[in-house]
């Protein structure tokens, strides 16, 4: 680490990855969102807490066991790290039930949408519940009494789980003291009454409500003392020794089943439950009081994300849009490669559609003068137009190939499958490089025309996941530039084979070139700022973490730089301090749909260099991932990328978060000039809103 630049200067990245978890609760806090709404954003907090502890808590856990080795570059040790996060994560849970409890459950029932407790239930909820607790439950349970004979369990990660305390005699005259309860995830969490039962349109009792009412059903003569809800976090990273595997696919396949079992990081139980049991609970885990979190509620508000699903209340959720399509290839039937000729293509998800993207591939997939396709995938989902398209085009006896990156955290199994399908139509299916992530998002359709080979290519900054591109903000180009083809044709050649990296026209590429550019690309404006020329850098990002990047926008910022990034995550770099970053400024928008892309544009003495990218500034990104950066070079589209991806959301006052030298963030001010929302205006210019929205 540079002298000049000391670990004070670094703010810590697992206590920035909190402080996002703040701005997204303040969405559920906020009354002008959409109450169904509101408690989406609840169930995100937790879920982002729960990959937080996977895989963060986890690694600093490990870390733990090294004694005096820092965290990170802002110096703070793993085990003064772990007390910090402890204290921050029980504040924000202790906000979000709060804000559960004593907002959203009592305006939900304003609504007619209960959460009917144990207490209220009438004569005839009781039988109902009790015929569905015979029924439908208690056939697939299996209560687990403790003695020597029947060790603690195997609890899976995540799952919802039960301790009973017991007093008594069984059958074979054992006097079990304590019992575990493990509910089967086939269960839903959320049970819904029938209307003429529960009184209101919507009536819902809590799974962990019948287990508690019918608990004593399971142990017949015994006596329940106590019966408390309990979940268990796990660390869910896998490792793969790069020097030790040998086959990449055999080896994951042999891993993902003992993710589940992983060791335990957090233990979740209910307020009400006593001392002694939750020591008892934290000594079967191996965890310290430090790892244990006390909730007022249900322990997994995460199984509570699909109930807006379920209810027919519009008026409480975001309202609906059509994503647009470009005009250029806006009629139906419309020959994506007959557009391309004329010019690139933009799509910014989800304000305009993925379609075009799906419409591409199914094309080739399906014209006869396609020779070959190639693809990277990173997370595409469990079912997929667009896998199911690469594998039309491989029974159709075309060239496919398909870099399936395994290693796609959560997402390994369903690679795996893809990657099996694939193989069985005879694709070509490779696995990138050990060691290196491919989180390119690349396509290549070669296509045969006047006896001539031409390459169409689609770059992006976000997934090939039609889901997922209805609620993160990504943009992909379209391009047949032959150039920029030609770079794209050479990291699908060093994927697949051996040999030099060669050299890259336009595209700038980890591990290889992407971090020496972006920091020549940050010194060049240094340098027009000391040579008195206007110099100007802004960026777009999830996560800025890597040092020397930060170094070099430090010292471009003493240069006299203006710099304007639009962070949406993890940041480590101190915005406004005086003598060091003075003309920087970071902000974070949180709104309606996630922000996903990665923009970079740097002033050039005027000629506004952009590009687009998969890639964050963070050390992973740059050096054990293989990404591309691609530039937009047509003027109208580089200009549609600053406005829209760029200029709208420094302009932002609804939705977006200022943050200060010390790492913490105040929503701007909106009573400052007129409101203006970045995602609502791209709403309203690029798809069809409801006509009260236009």
């Amino acid at each position: 680490m540079s002298k000049k630049f000391p670990t004070q200067q670094f703010i810590n990245r697992e206590l920035s990855a909190l402080e996002f978890n703040r701005r997204v609760l303040a969405q559920a806090e906020d009354k002008q969102v959409p109450l169904l709404e509101r408690l989406k954003y609840l169930c995100i907090v937790s879920s982002n807490l729960d990959e937080f502890f996977e895989i963060r808590v986890a690694g600093l856990k490990e870390q733990q066991n090294l004694a005096g080795i820092a965290a990170g570059p802002d110096g703070m040790e793993a085990r003064q790290l772990l007390k910090r996060i402890a204290e921050e994560v029980r504040k924000i849970i202790a906000r979000q039930y709060q804000v559960f409890n004593e907002e959203v459950i009592p305006a939900l029932k304003a609504e007619g949408i209960h959460f009917i407790r144990r207490g209220d239930w009438n004569e005839a909820q009781r039988d109902w519940i009790r015929n569905f607790f015979f029924n439908e439950v208690k056939p697939v349970l299996t209560p687990i009494g403790l003695d020597p004979s029947h060790p603690f369990p195997r609890i899976l990660n995540k799952s919802l789980n039960f301790t009973i305390e017991l007093q008594g005699k069984d059958a074979f005259g054992r006097s079990t003291a304590r019992a575990i309860v493990q509910a089967p995830r086939v269960l839903p969490r959320i049970i819904l009454l029938p209307r003429e039962i529960s009184g209101c349109d919507y009536g819902y009792v809590f799974l962990s409500s019948i287990l508690h009412a019918h608990v004593g059903e399971l142990f017949g003569g015994m006596e329940v003392l106590s019966c408390h809800q309990f979940r268990v976090t796990r660390n869910s990273n896998l490792f793969v020794d790069d020097e030790e595997v040998k086959n990449l696919r055999t080896k994951l396949q042999g891993e993902l089943p003992q993710r589940h079992f992983g060791n335990a990081v957090r233990l979740e139980i209910t307020d009400n439950c006593s001392d002694a049991t939750a020591a008892y609970l934290l000594q079967q885990f191996d965890l310290t009081q430090d790892d244990l979190y006390r909730v007022e509620g249900p322990v997994n508000l995460v199984r509570l994300m699909g109930l807006p699903d379920l209810v027919e209340r519009d008026h409480l959720k975001f309202p609906p849009f059509v994503p647009g399509i470009p005009n250029v290839i806006q009629k139906k039937g419309s020959d994506m490669f007959k557009a391309l000729h004329k010019s690139d293509i933009l799509l910014h998800h989800p304000f305009q559609s993925f379609k075009p993207v799906i419409d591409f591939i199914q094309q080739a997939a399906a014209d006869p003068d396609v020779v070959a396709i190639k693809q990277t995938v990173y997370r595409t989902g469990v079912d997929s137009a667009l896998m199911e398209a690469l594998l039309l085009a491989a029974r159709k006896g075309k060239e496919v190939t398909v870099v399936v990156e395994l290693l796609a955290r959560f997402d390994e199994e369903a690679n795996l499958n893809w990657a099996s399908r694939l193989e069985e139509v005879g694709a070509h299916v490779v696995y990138g490089v050990v060691g290196h992530k491919t989180h390119a998002k690349m396509l290549m359709v070669v296509r045969r025309e006047d006896g001539k080979l031409k390459r169409y290519v689609h770059l992006g900054t976000g997934n090939y996941h039609p889901r997922t591109a209805r609620f993160y903000t990504d943009f992909g180009l379209f391009t047949a530039h032959d150039e920029i083809c030609a770079d794209v044709n050479e990291v699908f050649s060093q994927l697949t084979s051996l040999g030099k990296a060669g050299e890259l026209r336009h595209l700038w590429q980890s591990p290889f070139s992407l971090h020496s550019q972006v920091i020549h690309a940050i010194k060049r404006e240094t340098q027009h700022a000391k040579d008195g020329k206007p110099a100007q850098i802004t960026a777009k990002m999830n996560s800025l973490l890597e040092p020397e990047i930060i170094i070099a926008l430090y010292e471009a910022s003493q240069a006299g730089v203006q710099i304007d990034l639009i962070i949406r995550g993890v940041c480590a770099l101190r915005p406004g301090v005086k003598g060091l970053s003075e003309n920087i400024s970071v902000r974070s928008v949180i709104g309606r749909f996630l922000e996903h892309p990665r923009i970079f544009h740097f002033l050039n003495n005027d000629a506004n260099d952009v590009y687009l990218s998969s890639a964050d500034w963070m050390d992973r990104n740059f050096f054990r991932r293989i990404e591309v950066c691609f530039p937009v070079l047509d003027k109208k589209l580089k200009k549609r990328v600053m406005d829209e991806g760029l200029k709208m959301y420094l302009q932002d006052n609804q939705q977006s978060w200022i943050m200060d030298g010390e790492g913490h963030y105040k929503r701007s001010d909106a009573k400052r000039g007129s409101p203006k929302c970045a995602q609502l205006q791209l709403l309203q210019e690029l798809s069809s809103l409801p006509p009260a929205l236009n």
